[in-house]
């Protein structure tokens, strides 16, 4: 079976996140063909240090986007502390100040759902490690936007309220374990996955 064509990722983490982070981007090559877009639930004053940090640990760029950026292949754009961070029609980035969504700003649902917009069929979406239910709702807008979601095994999670919250919708195509999360998306964009 011919596979579709992945045209951007998306992934959202909280508690226990940045390990989470590390190992999935740490998995996928410099030469990865889509952008990743990640949301890490911070604190609105913890700094912008993030994207600092899992540059160090994936071989891809990674960069906090500034509003209006542009998304380019092989780069991992980090939603930014206060902000939601969305995808434009023109996939550029935009920021929004708007309320925030399950007790959060960034929220995940938000990127979701406006990446699930954009994207259609062609998102991957991941949900990882987290306390609370962001994602959810996002990962079953991108399920009926026809996207492929996968979730991490609650029993490999830091936090398993949120994927749990995610595979509990029943849109989560894939349920896999956090060492095995990176490959499955290296799978997914290139097309090797049944």
């Amino acid at each position: 079976m011919s596979r579709q064509r992945i045209k951007a990722v998306v992934m959202g983490a909280s508690w226990g996140g940045l390990e989470a982070y590390t190992a999935v981007l740490g998995r996928l090559p410099a030469t990865l063909p889509v952008p990743v877009l990640l949301v890490q639930h911070q604190h609105p004053t913890a700094g912008d240090k993030l994207p600092w940090l899992l540059d160090t640990r994936t071989a891809m760029r990674v960069m906090s986007a500034q509003d209006k950026t542009a998304l380019e292949p092989g780069c991992v754009y980090v939603a930014p502390p206060g902000y939601h961070m969305l995808v434009d029609s023109d996939h550029t980035v935009c920021y929004s100040l708007a309320a925030p969504v399950n007790y959060s700003r960034p929220s995940i649902d938000e990127l979701f759902y406006s990446a699930g917009h954009v994207y259609g069929h062609g998102l991957l979406a991941v949900i990882l490690t987290g306390a609370n239910e962001d994602g959810a709702a996002g990962i079953k807008y991108i399920k009926q936007r026809g996207g492929i979601t996968v979730a991490q095994s609650p029993l490999t999670a830091e936090a398993q309220a949120m994927p749990q919250s995610a595979i509990d919708t029943g849109c989560v195509d894939w349920v896999r374990d956090l060492p095995d999360i990176g490959d499955f998306v290296v799978e997914q964009v290139f097309g090797l996955q049944e």
